[in-house]
């Protein structure tokens, strides 16, 4: 388990301890997007409705690190004509923006931040990644070598936008 690539299924674990409303229908919905020109979901939601928990049920679902069957017994997705076919069947890249943001004097380097690390883990993960690929290709060649595709989900997506609103450069 990763810091971004396979995170695992700890955190909706987590969240389905305490009080938890099922919205796994949303995971019904990306699925029919899989593959497809709209594959590219954005949740936009107002602070405080659910996005976090929404991400870590996402990859608690596609991950491929960790087998969450039981996480999703008796949930609206598992009777779902599309829940085995995706269930843990996934690379999934996790991204927090804010840790990236927090952590840079910068706010111009984050999206290179981000870049270095993810691809760091990567070339971690799945060995003889070349150097000087960006992460993109490095995703590409990745896939092609293993049949496995990525999915990738950005949490806090708009927190770059929120700390360089005074940024007009960028």
């Amino acid at each position: 388990m990763g810091k971004y690539l396979n995170i695992g299924n700890v955190g909706f674990a987590s969240i389905k301890k305490g009080i938890y409303i099922d919205k796994t229908g949303m995971v019904s919905f990306i699925n029919k997007t899989l593959g497809t020109k709209d594959k590219l979901t954005c949740v936009s939601r107002p602070r405080r409705f659910g996005k976090s928990f929404a991400a870590q049920m996402l990859c608690a679902y596609y991950d491929i690190g960790c087998d969450s069957r039981q996480l999703f017994e008796g949930l609206i997705i598992s009777e779902d004509n599309s829940y085995e076919k995706h269930l843990n069947q996934y690379n999934v890249i996790y991204l927090d923006i804010t840790l990236f943001t927090s952590r840079t004097k910068d706010i111009g380097n984050v999206v290179r931040n981000i870049n270095n690390a993810v691809l760091e883990e990567v070339s971690q993960g799945f060995g003889d990644v070349k150097k000087g690929v960006d992460l993109v290709e490095t995703l590409v060649n990745i896939t092609e070598r293993t049949g496995k595709k990525f999915i990738m989900i950005i949490d806090e997506w708009d927190a770059l936008f929120r700390e360089a609103k005074e940024d007009i450069k960028l």
